[in-house]
């Protein structure tokens, strides 16, 4: 895959990392565009989708765009309008289309939010608390909101430990991945970095 612009959550990360993906006119999902470098030399591949504009022959024309994750989740397909885009740029041509592609993948990313383990409200909401106090002590000493924080990072480690280490003979790998939302390697790396065991053990 090439280079393009991706969207992602501090919770999920990588696990579902969204882009605008693009759809020929047969439905076929078409292959990086090679982009030669100055110095005529090799150059680098661009999925980027505003780049599928058909001006050259080694390039595509996209049909529609839509929201991909690297879940395998697929949004539906938003077809662009050439007769409004003409001879313009697709990146101006193809905006709208282009985010109706985000806000398809946000729903996404907040059906995911709904399936993972529910915290009780209480939990969330003192979190919330600690997250607006440290932002309000940062504008008056940073240097004690940087403590506070470390303090956050030391109670997460303690807590998290005994956390993962009962997770691991409570639920399976892959119970353990649904309920973070993440995918089975990533949970695998969540769960023995608080339990704090090797990865390759």
């Amino acid at each position: 895959m090439g280079e393009r612009e991706t969207w992602s959550t501090e919770e999920f990360g990588a696990s579902h990392e969204g882009a605008v993906g693009v759809l020929l006119d047969d439905g076929a999902v078409p292959g990086p565009v090679y982009l030669e470098a100055g110095s005529g030399s090799g150059g680098r591949a661009v999925s980027q989708w505003c780049v599928y504009d058909g001006r050259f022959a080694h390039v595509p024309r996209a049909a529609a765009l839509r929201a991909v994750c690297s879940c395998g989740w697929t949004g539906p397909g938003h077809r662009l309008d050439w007769t409004a885009i003409g001879t313009g740029k697709l990146a101006e041509g193809g905006a709208a289309e282009a985010g109706a592609c985000e806000r398809d993948w946000d729903r996404h990313t907040a059906q995911v939010e709904a399936t993972t383990i529910p915290l009780p409200e209480v939990v969330t909401g003192l979190l919330e608390r600690l997250e607006e106090e440290i932002g309000k002590l940062a504008k008056t000493s940073p240097v004690a909101a940087v403590r506070a924080a470390r303090r956050m990072e030391v109670t997460a480690e303690r807590v998290g430990y005994w956390a993962a280490r009962s997770a691991r003979h409570d639920v399976s790998p892959e119970q353990a991945a649904a309920s973070l939302g993440l995918d089975k390697e990533a949970a695998r790396r969540v769960m023995a970095r608080f339990g704090r065991w090797s990865l390759f053990g």
